[in-house]
């Protein structure tokens, strides 16, 4: 009896032990993986407080002889950064709009709508997504430069009035929406537009978060066009205000890094405060 005991023990312990393996081992990866993505943030705080000297050493000097803000007063000696964290946040702001109301016009006139060459002009829109945006900016620029809109904030938000991708994913969205509801609001009298905007829109709270959150993230990261449409230091952004900071032949890298650590104080804030609907909105995007 006991030897038959021992024997069905035997495989549960060892179940257990395999368990406790796999699980040290995904801990350890996450570990790993965690050390390895916020390495480079924490090398470039230290780089903030070095000298040139020190931030070129080799073999690589990871902590500062002695700690100093000058790199940050040579910075913001030379960014304007009131007018870059300005032209930033009215990029967000402008574009997170655009984005939000007309791709939510155009994604449920292609979910719900009848109209001629509906599924033309929306093959025109996948078309657009599965081309690079570089294409595009040759064409945009010309465009904004025809009307003498370049070097201003309009120049900014002008590739982002539309997006692709919103008018894509807010018709999903709206797709998953059953048709009974906006059946039942044209029986309370709704025409279309009352429809949209006081039944089905509200339903699609949730996606438009997430849209917000990844156009918000795309406009502060955008680097190209900023560059390219303005060509004022006062009218850039920040990621193309601190590209300035780089020289064609040498570049004072604690004066960058510590120019880079300012410009990303905002979006660390941002997230701090929303971090749960960022985390809903990627989530919620995946599932989608």
């Amino acid at each position: 009896m006991s030897t038959a005991t021992a024997t069905a023990n035997a495989p549960a312990g060892s179940m257990k032990n395999s368990k406790r393996i796999t699980k040290g081992l995904t801990y350890l990866a996450l570990t790993l993986g965690s050390i390895i993505m916020i390495f480079p943030f924490v090398w470039m705080v230290l780089t903030c407080f070095k000298t040139q000297a020190e931030s070129m050493a080799i073999p690589p000097q990871i902590l500062p002889s002695q700690w100093n803000f000058d790199n940050f007063v040579t910075a913001l000696e030379s960014l304007p950064f009131v007018n870059l964290y300005i032209n930033t946040a009215l990029l967000i702001v402008l574009r997170v709009l655009c984005a939000v109301v007309f791709s939510s016009m155009a994604g449920y006139a292609f979910a719900k709508l009848q109209f001629p060459c509906k599924n033309l002009l929306f093959s025109i829109i996948l078309i657009q997504m599965m081309l690079p945006s570089q294409i595009f900016i040759t064409p945009q620029y010309l465009m904004l430069a025809k009307v003498g809109l370049t070097n201003s904030i309009f120049a900014l938000v002008f590739p982002g009035i539309v997006s692709a991708f919103g008018t894509f994913f807010l018709r999903q969205s709206y797709l998953a929406i059953p048709n009974e509801i906006a059946e039942a609001a044209y029986l309370d009298g709704c025409n279309k537009w009352q429809a949209f905007y006081k039944v089905m829109l509200p339903l699609t709270g949730s996606s438009m978060a997430a849209l917000a959150i990844f156009t918000a993230v795309f406009a502060y990261s955008d680097l190209m066009w900023p560059l390219i449409c303005n060509t004022d230091l006062n009218m850039m952004t920040l990621s193309a205000g601190l590209s300035t900071l780089n020289g064609q032949f040498t570049t004072n890298f604690p004066v960058l890094m510590a120019g880079s650590l300012l410009a990303m104080i905002p979006m660390v804030i941002i997230y701090l405060i929303f971090q749960k609907q960022f985390i809903q909105g990627i989530a919620m995007t995946g599932g989608k």
